[in-house]
């Protein structure tokens, strides 16, 4: 019975998804297919649904989403790229390829600043490119080390999806999330950094012969403002001065400042990004609620509890369990976006990760990163068609330099999923997590 239910929950789900019907509308379908087919009782489900519903989305943490949507999409619009962007390359012109490492770099420092790794792929994409164009690089390789070194930005925090999945695994601590990324992140980032340089020096690319205008103090303090809204959001969150709900208040009225400062963005732009914040933040709500009833029925047919028993049956090994669970999300990753996945797999392998003796906050730093290195994959990557539309440069181009980068990416992966100290070690150290080790 409950793979039966298992089959026609997922393979509703993914033969909609396939036929190209929205995927918030899919889960939805395919629970109530799942529900009917069940012999649940009609009358009992709807009225379950509708609460489920109501209740997903009735959570004052989940405010932090659209207000870190909205500061992120304010300094995007506001002047604050090209200000880090121009900090980055100060930082790493003297290596080969410097404009690829100063794109990696910017998307660490932007995804530190929006949040958001497909801001970051268009915002960076649209600044780098003309630039690494001019120098002669290769624009599959350029949109290709654009598009890879994106997902730092949801690693990197003030984050919304470590938002979303402390708010979908039931309260697992925000400042911990917060601050294990920081490692995670840089880490991702020196792995895309150190495979695009090695294919810099490949293809005979130089280092910067580019000569600022402005001193190299000017330049820092430029972008001084831009990184200084990471220390406030971080700073107000660690020492209890506000929430990260609040904390994504207080950044978008610090960027609409800055935004005033610099003077690069009406009252038009400024209307545009609202009504585009607001329609991100409908469709997140929407999947929440939908998911939600996804949720009842998968608990009402035990389906989350027949996968935790299955997998524990295949291994009893700790390391063989996180490496299925890897190769899944990362599959997972390439078909679905970060958004459902989170609200989907969430609830089905935090219990697993839990029994073996991970830490919530490790594997939500996990799940995260599987599936922002999913969104660099066809056929559903989000950053992969940002990335490739921003460069103008056709898929089947970027992909021979997306695959060794990509390698280069899961080991990172894979030393985050099995060496724990990575993720929890600044937790560890700031208090918000007992251990950093099983």
């Amino acid at each position: 019975m409950v793979v039966q239910a298992a089959l026609m929950l997922f393979g509703s789900f993914f033969v909609m998804l396939f036929a190209g019907v929205p995927i918030s509308a899919g889960i939805g379908i395919a629970s109530i297919i799942t529900a009917i087919m069940s012999g649940m009782d009609g009358n009992i489900f709807a009225l379950t649904a509708a609460q489920r519903c109501f209740s997903g989305c009735d959570s004052f943490s989940l405010l932090a989403l659209p207000f870190f949507s909205l500061g992120g999409n304010v300094m995007n619009k506001g002047g604050i790229a090209k200000r880090l962007v121009r900090l980055a390359r100060l930082l790493v012109g003297w290596v080969p390829g410097y404009l690829a490492a100063t794109n990696v770099l910017a998307n660490m420092f932007f995804g530190a600043v929006s949040g958001s790794s497909v801001a970051a792929t268009s915002a960076m994409g649209s600044i780098m490119s003309p630039l690494e164009l001019d120098e002669g690089y290769d624009p599959n390789y350029s949109a290709a080390v654009n598009i890879c070194s994106a997902p730092t930005g949801i690693l990197i925090p003030p984050s919304g999806p470590l938002i979303l999945y402390s708010i979908t695994a039931g309260g697992v601590s925000v400042a911990a999330l917060f601050m294990g990324g920081y490692l995670t992140g840089a880490l991702l980032g020196i792995a895309v950094a150190g495979l695009a340089i090695f294919l810099a020096v490949r293809k005979g690319y130089k280092a910067s012969a580019v000569k600022e205008e402005d001193p190299a103090w000017k330049i820092v303090l430029e972008a001084v403002p831009s990184l200084l809204a990471v220390i406030i959001v971080m700073g107000g969150i660690l020492t209890g001065i506000f929430t990260a709900t609040e904390a994504g208040v207080v950044m978008c009225l610090y960027c609409t400042l800055l935004a005033i400062i610099y003077r690069e963005m009406s009252i038009k732009t400024f209307y545009d990004l609202l009504a585009d914040t607001m329609k991100s933040s409908a469709t997140i709500l929407f999947l929440i609620a939908a998911s939600s009833i996804m949720s009842y029925v998968m608990s009402y047919s035990g389906i989350p509890a027949a996968i935790s028993e299955g997998l524990m049956s295949v291994s009893n090994n700790r390391y063989m369990i996180i490496l299925i669970m890897n190769v899944f999300l990362l599959v997972m990753g390439m078909f679905l976006d970060l958004t459902p996945a989170v609200l989907i797999f969430t609830p089905i392998f935090l219990t697993i990760a839990t029994s073996v003796g991970m830490s919530p906050v490790h594997f939500g730093l996990m799940l995260i990163m599987n599936l922002g290195i999913g969104s660099v994959t066809p056929p559903v990557g989000s950053c992969l068609f940002v990335g490739c539309g921003v460069g103008r440069v056709k898929i089947e181009g970027v992909t021979k330099y997306i695959a060794p980068i990509f390698t280069a990416m899961v080991i990172s992966l894979f030393l985050v999923s099995f060496i724990p100290a990575i993720p929890l070690l600044v937790p560890y150290l700031c208090g918000l997590v007992p251990s950093m080790w099983w």
